[in-house]
């Protein structure tokens, strides 16, 4: 996140008092120096606490909501893809925005990890990489077509900074095939890539075939974080 708080507007209803005592974790002989500074830092993001508070499956949940509720591109009645979406928090998000629970809208969400059911979510439990994927998804949407395509994936991390930047690009290529190919026009894309920026070819595929593209990150996005994510909406068909 950008400061380690919520935005001023809903930092009291949402997050409490504007100062919080940290909690230290102590250490334990098994766990290592970086899993305790995971640890700390989970019981301290008031992100964590707010989405344990809300229902919300995790704090990324706060980043999809943050992003909508300025850019307005979920709408009643739309058919959402959640690509790489366990947990489910953004498939929670989306659900409620487009109103899937009442069988307005639609959401198919595709992971390769477990994660519980979610009302007004159609959940496929594989990898989007694998060659059955696509069909798979485009057989569950109404019409075969999305309005909205969201990608939060991202690849194990290596520490090699090179590495990482090409596995995180590699996915959101893919995602981006796959949005070009199910999107209805006037549809959106939302997708998960690192700073350091998107790369060249990707960007340009991205300005012709979307009315606007820009770089998003959201206040929920933690500011030591090289995450962040590019918003294409208008797409040309």
């Amino acid at each position: 996140m950008s400061t380690g708080k919520p935005p001023a507007s809903k930092s009291k209803s949402k997050f409490g008092g504007s100062r919080q005592l940290k909690s230290r974790v102590k250490t334990a002989r098994s766990r290592t120096a970086s899993s305790q500074r995971w640890l700390e830092r989970q019981l301290n993001d008031p992100y964590v606490a707010a989405a344990k508070r809300e229902g919300w499956r995790s704090r990324a949940a706060f980043k999809l909501m943050e992003i909508d509720d300025k850019h307005h591109f979920l709408k009643p009645g739309q058919v959402v893809v959640d690509l790489g979406a366990a947990p489910g928090g953004w498939s929670q998000i989306a659900s409620r925005r487009v109103k899937a629970e009442e069988g307005r809208g639609q959401v198919v969400a595709i992971d390769y990890l477990h994660f519980d059911a979610i009302s007004g979510v159609e959940i496929f439990e594989l990898d989007f990489m694998d060659d059955r994927a696509p069909d798979r998804l485009k057989a569950a949407m109404r019409g075969g077509r999305a309005d909205v395509v969201l990608s939060d994936m991202a690849a194990p991390t290596t520490g090699h900074t090179t590495t990482d930047h090409l596995r995180i690009m590699g996915l959101a290529e893919a995602a981006l095939a796959f949005a070009l190919d199910v999107l209805a026009p006037g549809g959106t894309f939302l997708c998960k890539v690192f700073q350091g920026g998107t790369e060249r070819a990707l960007l340009d595929s991205l300005k012709r075939s979307f009315a606007t593209v820009r770089h998003v990150k959201p206040p929920a996005s933690r500011s030591d974080s090289a995450e962040l994510y590019v918003l294409a909406t208008g797409f040309k068909g």
